[in-house]
């Protein structure tokens, strides 16, 4: 009887060793899925969109700005002298189609008409000559030379009389459609070059678009500039990104708006709260410079962690480590 305990004795402890041996080979899956990457942080470099030269530059590396501050300035005279210009053409072109939309003056319609009732009467005080000279010249009274005086005068009032009567004819009609269709393809010409000018005034302002700090000073004033030329790089205090890698057979764990825990070894015991905002739709090898616990040759996926509430403890390319609950 012994004996028979003895030997179930030692079957169970050989169980028990085999069954230890087995779940030290197939450890039961963790409830955290943890992750290893960097802290990825957007900069932005900032220039002028037009040329010329700095007068201001008013932020040093390290300074704290804002959006909507100002943080760079150009000299702006010959911006200004462009928009008095174009101003200035603006109004004529204006003026002009106004102009032409009204017509011509009472007044000087009034003055056309006279000028023809003038004329006529003295095309009809010629013609009267012309035929008296022209009665002695057949008697030969006249002189070619009176006749063909009295002539020419008579024919040059009537052209005279016809180009007046087509000038009051034109002032009555007014202005054709194609001078005033000119006249408002000009404005329009006019209002386009004011507003490329005040732009372009604008534009000699370097105006910050989103909070961040300067980390790079790169000219000074009194440089002479392209456009586009970078003045100063911002490091953007939102949106802050951690990328990390997910393996293909974890790939089910990891999905966009999935809450993560993260962590970092200057704080230690304190967690950032994430959300998964980027799964990437392609594979891709392991980065040399990302620690993982699959081999460096598996294949894996690229995540991109948005921390909720950074902190000016977060700097660029700092290790993080990542921790998404398990779970459907």
């Amino acid at each position: 009887m012994k004996r028979k305990l003895l030997i179930l004795l030692l079957l169970a402890v050989i169980g028990g060793l085999g069954y230890g041996l087995w779940k030290l080979r197939h450890p039961a899956p963790s409830s955290v899925l943890t992750l290893y990457g960097n802290v990825d942080i957007r900069e932005v470099n900032l220039g002028f969109r037009v040329a010329g030269r700095i007068k201001d530059v008013l932020k040093e590396e390290g300074d704290a700005v804002k959006p909507g501050e100002v943080v760079a300035r150009l000299d702006p005279e010959t911006y200004r002298h462009d928009v008095a210009q174009y101003t200035a053409q603006l109004a004529t072109a204006r003026a002009k189609l106004e102009e032409q939309l009204a017509g011509y003056r009472p007044e000087e319609i009034a003055q056309a008409r006279a000028n023809v009732e003038e004329q006529k009467a003295t095309v009809a005080n010629d013609e009267r000559l012309f035929l008296r000279q022209k009665e002695l010249f057949k008697r030969s009274v006249a002189s070619q030379q009176e006749y063909d005086a009295a002539e020419s005068t008579y024919e040059a009032a009537k052209s005279r009389l016809l180009s007046l009567q087509a000038t009051l004819a034109l002032e009555e009609a007014g202005y054709r459609r194609e001078e005033i269709e000119q006249a408002r393809g000009n404005l329009a010409s006019a209002e386009a070059s004011l507003a490329l000018a005040r732009t372009n005034l604008a534009d000699t302002q370097i105006v910050v678009p989103s909070p961040g700090m300067v980390i790079t000073r790169s000219l000074e004033p009194g440089t002479v500039v392209s456009a586009g030329a970078s003045v100063l790089t911002v490091s953007l205090a939102e949106p802050v990104w951690v990328r990390a890698y997910v393996s293909e057979t974890e790939l089910g764990q990891a999905w966009t708006g999935k809450p993560a825990r993260l962590f970092i070894d200057s704080r230690p015991g304190f967690s950032y709260e994430g959300r998964i905002g980027f799964v990437s739709p392609r594979a891709e090898f392991t980065p040399k410079n990302v620690e993982t616990p699959d081999l460096r040759t598996g294949l894996v996926y690229q995540i991109r962690v948005v921390v909720a509430n950074p902190d000016e403890q977060l700097r660029q390319g700092m290790p993080v480590t990542v921790k998404i609950e398990r779970g459907k």
